[in-house]
C-alpha cells in the first residue's frame, strides 16, 4: 500500500466530535518532542501535514487525517509527559488522551513513539503499562534512529525491551524509524495494510 492522499479532517478535544467511527483508525502518541509530527509527515509524503514545532507540547488537540480517500484515519494525539504548558493544561491533555484511547471504538492500534537516543523513561513505561492493563492494542515505534550508530541503537532498544520485560511476559511489535532517512516507513505502512485486511468496520 502506498499513501497517495492525506487530508486534514478535524481537530477537537471531544471524541463525540470525531469523525464517524466507521473506518480503521491508527493514532500516534509519544512524549513531547519525540518527533511525532515529523514521522507522520514522512509516512504520508506531506511535509506540511502535521505541524512541526521545536516547542514541546505544541500538539494540544486530537487531529484527524483521512488517508487514501477515507480508506482509514490517521490521528495525531497530544503528547504526554513534560511540556512547557500549565499544570491545568497538562491535566486536560491527559483527560483528552484517556477518553480517546478508552472510548474510541474504531481505534485499531496505537503507535507509541519512543526516542531511541534515551534510556528507558519512566513516563513511557508507565504509559505502556497502563495501555496493557486496559487491553489497548499498541506497537512501539523508536524514532530518530539516524542520530545513533547501529551499535548504540541496538543497545538502547535492547535496554528498553529488558526494562519492559520486568512487567510484560511478551512485548508488542517494535519498529525502528527515522524521519530523516525514512527508515521504517515501508514496515509501518505494511503493518497498517495487513491489519486493515483483517478487520471490518462500518
Amino acid at each position: 500500500m502506498a499513501i497517495n492522499q492525506a487530508k486534514f479532517i478535524i481537530s477537537n478535544t471531544d471524541i463525540k466530535k470525531c469523525p464517524e467511527p466507521n473506518k480503521p483508525e491508527y493514532a500516534f502518541i509519544g512524549r513531547s518532542n519525540v518527533g511525532k509530527s515529523s514521522l507522520i509527515n514522512m509516512l504520508t509524503n506531506n511535509k506540511n501535514l502535521a505541524k512541526i514545532s521545536g516547542r514541546p507540547g505544541k500538539t494540544q488537540l486530537i487531529n484527524h487525517f483521512s488517508i487514501n480517500n477515507d480508506e482509514w484515519y490517521l490521528v495525531d494525539l497530544p503528547g504526554y509527559g513534560y511540556a512547557k504548558v500549565s499544570k491545568s493544561l497538562i491535566g486536560s491533555f491527559d483527560k483528552i488522551i484517556r477518553s480517546y484511547i478508552l472510548k474510541r471504538e474504531n481505534l485499531v492500534c496505537l503507535f507509541v513513539l519512543v526516542d531511541s537516543r534515551h534510556e528507558p523513561q519512566k513516563k513511557d513505561i508507565e504509559f505502556m503499562n497502563w495501555l496493557g492493563q486496559n487491553g489497548v492494542p499498541f506497537v512501539i515505534v523508536f524514532t530518530k534512529a539516524d542520530k545513533l550508530t547501529a551499535r548504540v541503537l541496538e543497545e538502547n532498544v535492547s535496554c528498553y525491551k529488558k526494562e519492559m520485560l520486568k512487567d510484560w511476559d511478551s512485548l508488542p511489535q517494535v519498529f525502528i524509524t527515522s524521519s530523516s532517512s525514512r527508515q521504517g516507513k515501508e514496515e509501518l505502512i505494511e503493518f497498517i495494510e495487513k491489519t486493515n485486511e483483517t478487520i471490518e468496520l462500518g
